[in-house]
């Protein structure tokens, strides 16, 4: 995975603590640095403080965004609400608050990975709420869903989504019609297990639509969102 971090303490202990834990670590103390090591190596997820200098890890963000789905975590300093909501309008999957616990850290970097990889689960005689069956291809009006090649296409165009997108559609397209509240989604799309800053479901539904069509997912208001059948 890539870090980026400009604080020298932080980034060294991060990257330690990370090795503890198996993952292997690239650092850089910049944003061009982060930038420029993005795109000479391939890393399965990124690490990204707002505060950087050069490029800040928003505008960072936006870059990686311009050629890769790869998982991005954002890190903003404790009550920067707005770096929270502009990371993850430029794209980032989750963000954590500094200063955050290695424990916090590795659980949000082991659910992005996940998320990477994820493909529902197969057979009969699963859970309600474990998403539809492995190779289903579903459809709703000109939205086509194929859940063994983990595509999706928008009147017959593909539609790029990043993991974290993806499986927030596929938690939608498991329950079409129903409203999810947001707790509900944070804790099956995000594995929130404690109440989560839902601003995060909120922008990620809000990318959804630019890239589906806004009329997709309604929102319920008080409630959450549904899927229109």
């Amino acid at each position: 995975m890539l870090l980026v971090e400009d604080d020298d303490l932080m980034r060294r202990s991060f990257t330690v603590a990370l090795e503890r834990y198996g993952y292997e670590v690239k650092a850089a103390a910049d944003g061009l640095t982060g930038l420029e090591l993005f795109r000479e190596e391939s890393f399965d997820l990124l690490i990204l403080d707002v505060m950087l200098p050069g490029l800040d890890g928003i505008g960072l963000c936006r870059r990686v965004r311009e050629s890769s789905l790869v998982p991005v975590l954002m890190m903003s300093a404790r009550g920067d609400g707005l770096d929270v909501v502009a990371g993850l309008e430029a794209g980032a999957d989750d963000y954590v608050v500094k200063p955050v616990d290695t424990y916090v850290l590795v659980a949000r970097i082991r659910s992005l990975l996940r998320r990477a990889t994820y493909a529902p689960a197969p057979g009969p005689g699963r859970a309600a709420d474990e998403g539809p069956p492995e190779g289903a291809v579903l459809e709703f009006g000109d939205l086509r869903i194929d859940t063994a090649g983990m595509e999706v296409f928008v009147s017959g165009s593909t539609v790029a989504l990043t993991p974290t997108e993806l499986k927030l559609l596929l938690e939608f397209a498991a329950h079409p019609g129903v409203v999810l509240e947001r707790h509900t989604l944070l804790r099956n799309v995000w594995e929130y297990g404690w109440d989560g800053d839902s601003r995060v479901v909120d922008l990620c539904v809000q990318r959804l639509r630019r890239k589906l069509g806004r009329e997709r997912i309604e929102t319920v208001r008080g409630f959450g969102y549904k899927l229109r059948r």
